[in-house]
């Protein structure tokens, strides 16, 4: 069985995030969906809650399984059997920052390859900072995140009702 993860800190879960599970899921045979825990930044969700989230929006796709994960990403595929980590790019400044990772990853275990899946140009500008900064003002949302949570972000983040 071929197995892959799929990192992020999904603080909340985009359709972008979405999208590359998904065609991840059509490369690999399982996909482990790891919410990182970074102590150093203060998410918008508890990891629970992004884990949750994360299983009921993946509730149809049985090759989805989604955990928390803290310390070095490579340690962990190892751990779970991965031969792959899915990592998501919109653009060229993700991709300096993540070629930059993969080569450390890398050289700290070579048996692990990352995969660089480019988005969907309809998420090329998504992102879950994005969602965070609409939603606290009070936007519409709804074409950014999973119709399953998207009520719930807006609960947790929205500040005030916008006037239009």
């Amino acid at each position: 069985m071929r197995i892959a993860i799929c990192p992020g800190s999904f603080d909340p879960i985009t359709n972008g995030h979405l999208d590359v599970i998904q065609r991840a899921g059509a490369l690999f045979d399982k996909v482990i969906v790891c919410v990182g825990v970074n102590p150093d930044k203060h998410p918008a969700f508890t990891a629970a809650e992004r884990v949750k989230m994360i299983q009921t929006v993946c509730a149809d796709m049985p090759f989805v399984q989604v955990c928390t994960m803290d310390g070095l990403l490579v340690d962990f595929a190892a751990r779970v059997g991965a031969c792959a980590m899915i990592k998501g790019l919109r653009a060229v400044s993700d991709f300096e920052y993540e070629f930059q990772m993969a080569l450390a990853n890398k050289r700290l275990n070579s048996q692990i390859e990352t995969v660089f899946v480019t988005t969907d140009v309809k998420y090329m500008y998504l992102s879950s900072s994005l969602v965070k900064q609409i939603a606290s003002f009070g936007g519409d949302i709804s074409d950014f995140v999973p119709a399953a949570v998207c009520s719930q972000v807006r609960a947790r983040l929205c500040k005030n009702e916008r006037s239009v």
